[in-house]
């Protein structure tokens, strides 16, 4: 699959194609041994689990078929525990946060066109300013053909109007989906949020942990079973991006806790939308590191590299979304990873939160 981003590449190749992304890095560095046990002292907040501290094997399974280079070697990682949201933040939990703190999404502002031009290749003529307006990119479902699968251009859109409180465009709305992912949401939108409830993303390597659940070295949330990929995930059915069979009741985007959780009770850790972390994104993180011995608490790349993206920042999503198929990017699978560039989000991208006892107990 492949990475975009809403200001700089949709005007650099005329659609603007990209995700959101995230924001932070930081260091392979040990800061303390696993927490197994949850304090007795924190009660549990609402809809979250804990993930007990465990060492694991993160990155690509020997027998994954769709592995890609990004997330090989497999390596030992130790990880503290913390809690995790159940499922992914829902329009009504951000719809509490917008209420509260009257915050203005990315997708809803204004477009700077020196600040994106600062983004992009010397030289990139600025756009018309009709199209330098606030939106977001959404995926195309009019697509009746297309000749090159490497040619993403054919199936996302850039539409000015669609946000999260519209998430296919100004004539949509997100009544009666209280319960649905929040989509188009840019990293400093997650942060936002995450500030406001006390919260803040996951690493890559805690989301890998909570999907692994009581398993410590699984391609998938259920086990190794590819058979069982449709009953367990939203994914594409069908003739990727022509035809979506909709076998499991969902062309698109479903509600959260359609499908069954993993073994410890989390919910569409694979599949529906993709999840934001806290880590830089870069190609070559995992052939850089030492692992000749685990890695305690890793917090991800010291600097980001995308050779598909090289004027912007990105950072690592997880999980894949309702678009994917193993015709494309088949990225239902616990290791899979993408890079986001930060400025923007799509319909088919969101986030979940994590917090740590220490966090509970210092607000």
């Amino acid at each position: 699959m492949i990475q975009y981003s809403k200001k700089s590449f949709f005007y650099f190749t005329s659609i603007l194609l990209s995700l959101v992304l995230l924001i932070s890095s930081c260091k392979n560095e040990a800061k303390k041994p696993a927490d197994n046990n949850t304090s007795s002292a924190i009660e549990t907040p609402k809809n979250m689990i804990w993930v007990a501290g465990k060492t694991f094997i993160r990155g690509a399974k020997e027998s994954d078929k769709f592995a890609m280079p990004r997330e090989k070697p497999a390596h030992k990682v130790t990880v503290d525990g913390f809690y995790i949201d159940v499922n992914e933040v829902t329009n009504k939990q951000y719809a509490d946060f917008v209420k509260a703190t009257d915050y203005i999404t990315v997708a809803e502002r204004k477009i700077d066109w020196e600040e994106m031009k600062a983004q992009l290749p010397p030289g990139t003529p600025k756009p018309h300013d009709s199209i330098l307006q606030p939106g977001s990119l959404i995926f195309n479902k009019n697509v009746n053909a297309v000749a090159n699968m490497n040619n993403y251009q054919q199936w996302w859109t850039w539409k000015i109007g669609a946000d999260w409180r519209h998430p296919s465009g100004p004539e949509s709305s997100i009544e009666g989906k209280d319960n649905y992912p929040v989509v188009h949401i840019a990293l400093e939108d997650a942060l936002a949020y995450c500030k406001w409830a006390n919260r803040r993303l996951p690493t890559e390597a805690e989301w890998e942990s909570a999907a692994q659940g009581n398993n410590t070295n699984t391609i998938y949330t259920w086990g190794n079973d590819a058979s069982i990929l449709n009953s367990n995930a939203n994914t594409w059915q069908g003739v990727f991006p022509t035809k979506n069979e909709s076998k499991d009741g969902f062309e698109f985007i479903s509600a959260t806790k359609s499908y069954p959780p993993n073994s410890i009770g989390l919910y569409d850790m694979l599949g529906n939308v993709w999840e934001l972390t806290s880590d830089l994104f870069n190609v070559n993180h995992y052939q850089e590191l030492d692992i000749s011995q685990p890695l305690l608490n890793p917090r991800g790349a010291e600097r980001s590299y995308s050779p598909s993206n090289p004027y912007q920042v990105e950072h690592v999503m997880k999980g894949g979304s309702f678009l994917c198929h193993e015709s494309y990017c088949a990225s239902f699978r616990i290791s899979a990873k993408m890079g986001v560039a930060i400025d923007s989000g799509s319909d088919h991208m969101g986030f979940r939160t994590v917090a740590t006892p220490e966090m509970l107990t210092s607000k």
